[in-house]
């Protein structure tokens, strides 16, 4: 149990005891840090219920708590009601030594785990990843570390678009050039060959040239959805060349994502679910949802409620072509049949909003997700530029995935050199060192912005080593790492924590406590940027306290092995915190 549930237990006894709810005896961290370090609201909520003055009810809640002068040093009522209350400081270092002896640092798993499927990544087969891949990969990832340490079964699945009409245009394409290749002969079955007739900077070029020519001309366009429709209705040649622009993106994904640090469990595709498509309009229909309109099959999704209009989600074109719906609601089937999820979460774009709004209606309505499931869209907001627009290269274009990653660490290694920091280190050493803080960098100034929101990407802001950055906490953790080290060379260990003697030891040491709640703050919300906060207060704090605390020349040595305790304590909640982000802490700099 935390300090915080420990606290919140002992004031709903109070409550308890004068025949009100136990729950009314919630406590916070106090919004007056120089009132006090917690309080309780509940006396103000109990009131109209206890038909009481909330302060008179509140002054018999404090009297019951001064009962208890080992925890509280201090119990006011201030205002119409609220009740501050001040720890001693042998109950604070007590709690700590209990967390220190937890290889979990007090923070529990969940009582009833689900078994969750965290739907992130999305990149599309031939198209390069770019920024607007990014926010997906980095708050998905996190999501997966939070809710696994959690105790929940997690898998992460990426999600591939790799059949839809870009497949059409590509395969037009690659016949324009190369006529003369085996795959678009009609009555061809194969074999085919097993190398690819392209390459990673083929596709690169090829699908702008064929997304362009489908833009500009009707019958172009018209040609690539046909060609997808015989792709997805097993055409043996354009299924052999399906397959090769398949392995050879992987390939260039994998090394982008590899680049970032996020690994996925699943690498299924639009197509994983082909054969799932026509048994789902058969199960939709038998449902009776599924409408005919001039030829196509839709679902009426609205509802009376609606506040917005919801249209009809088509699931398949009067050509008996399907579409994007149509695969997402048949992973959703496979999702919970064959996977066993109880909960999807879709880390996507939130202008993709309606879209999900859409296909979840009609998984519910048609039965494939049942109420016990939980379908979530967890949107968040693009990535800007300095003029607050979507952010672009200075040619205009949207910046390729791999750039930002070489970017942000050819900005950390400039940082670098600046701040004179890894001098005399090998040149190979200096490379990792401005690797790990430049993605340290890139994932810190993404996180750390709540995922609904838009926010600036400012490479130099991102990797300077002051201010709230992902470069200042690696900074103060190989800090942290180095007084240990110099410790255990000088034969000093940790001991237990003593009660706090600076109000810079106490503030710390009041900062370590939260992480329980922390932890679970951000994993209610599904918001990694309460991690971001924690772990730049828990920084600053420890840097107030060394500066305060000189713990290798500190004479009392009971005072000092308390020290290294709590620098030991501060070390290992900070490399929890950044390991759920996805951050990794060089062994020094």
């Amino acid at each position: 149990m935390s300090l915080r549930s420990s606290l919140s237990a002992l004031v709903g006894e109070a409550f308890a005891s004068l025949g009100l709810e136990p729950s009314l005896g919630e406590v916070v961290v106090s919004q007056r840090p120089e009132l006090s370090q917690f309080q309780t609201n509940g006396a103000l909520r109990a009131a109209k219920a206890a038909k009481r003055e909330p302060r008179e009810l509140a002054e018999e809640v404090a009297t019951a708590l001064r009962a208890h002068p080992r925890v509280l040093s201090q119990v006011a009522v201030e205002g119409p009601g609220f009740i501050n209350l001040t720890l001693t400081d042998e109950y604070l270092a007590a709690e700590l030594n209990r967390s220190i002896s937890d290889p979990r640092l007090g923070v529990p798993k969940v009582e009833q785990p689900r078994s969750i499927l965290v739907d992130f990544g999305g990149p599309n087969v031939a198209k390069s990843m770019h920024v607007g891949h990014l926010r997906s990969a980095l708050i998905g990832d996190a999501l997966v570390r939070i809710a696994r340490f959690l105790g929940h079964r997690v898998e992460g699945d990426i999600h591939l678009g790799d059949w839809g009409t870009q497949i059409g245009q590509l395969i037009l394409e690659l016949e324009r050039r190369q006529p003369s290749l085996p795959y678009f002969a009609p009555d061809q079955e194969g074999p085919f060959p097993t190398e690819s007739p392209v390459t990673v900077d083929d596709l690169s070029e090829m699908y702008p040239a064929a997304a362009a020519r489908a833009a500009s001309d009707p019958t172009e366009a018209e040609r690539a959805r046909a060609a997808t429709l015989e792709l997805q209705h097993g055409r043996p040649g354009y299924r052999a060349l399906w397959q090769h622009f398949v392995e050879t993106s992987n390939q260039a994904q994998r090394q982008d994502f590899d680049g970032l640090g996020v690994q996925f469990d699943h690498w299924f595709g639009e197509s994983t679910v082909n054969h799932r498509l026509e048994p789902l309009i058969q199960r939709m229909r038998k449902a009776g949802v599924l409408t005919e309109s001039e030829g196509a099959l839709i679902v009426d999704v609205s509802q009376a409620t609606d506040s917005h209009p919801v249209p009809p989600l088509l699931l398949r074109k009067s050509d008996g072509a399907y579409l994007y719906a149509t695969t997402d609601l048949a992973t959703i089937e496979q999702r919970v049949d064959e996977l066993g999820a109880d909960t999807l979460l879709y880390v996507v774009d939130a202008r993709q909003g309606l879209h999900f709004e859409q296909v979840f209606r009609a998984a519910r309505l048609g039965g494939i997700a049942p109420p016990q499931i939980e379908l979530t869209h967890l949107g968040f907001g693009t990535v800007n530029g300095p003029d607050g627009k979507p952010f672009k290269t200075r040619a205009g274009g949207v910046p390729l995935l791999s750039d930002l990653i070489q970017g942000v660490t050819d900005a950390a290694h400039r940082r670098i050199g600046e701040a004179e920091l890894a001098r005399g280190y090998s040149e190979t050493e200096r490379e990792e060192i401005a690797r790990l803080v430049g993605l340290a960098a890139l994932k810190f100034g993404d996180l750390s912005n709540h995922r609904t929101s838009n926010y600036i990407f400012d490479p130099d802001r991102f990797v300077s080593f002051e201010g709230k950055t992902g470069p200042y906490l690696l900074y103060a953790a190989v800090r942290i790492q180095s007084i240990l080290g110099k410790a255990a060379q000088l034969g000093l260990a940790a001991g237990p924590l003593l009660p706090p003697g600076v109000a810079a030891e106490r503030r710390l040491m009041l900062e370590l406590t939260e992480l329980p709640e922390v932890i679970q703050r951000a994993a209610e919300g599904w918001a990694p940027n309460h991690l971001c906060e924690f772990a730049y207060r828990l920084a600053t704090e420890f840097n107030r306290f060394y500066d305060t605390c000189h713990i290798l020349r500190e004479t009392d040595p009971a005072r000092q092995a308390s020290w290294l305790q709590l620098a030991s304590l501060t070390m290992a909640e900070l490399r929890l915190i950044l390991g759920l982000l996805g951050i990794e802490i060089p062994q020094r700099m």
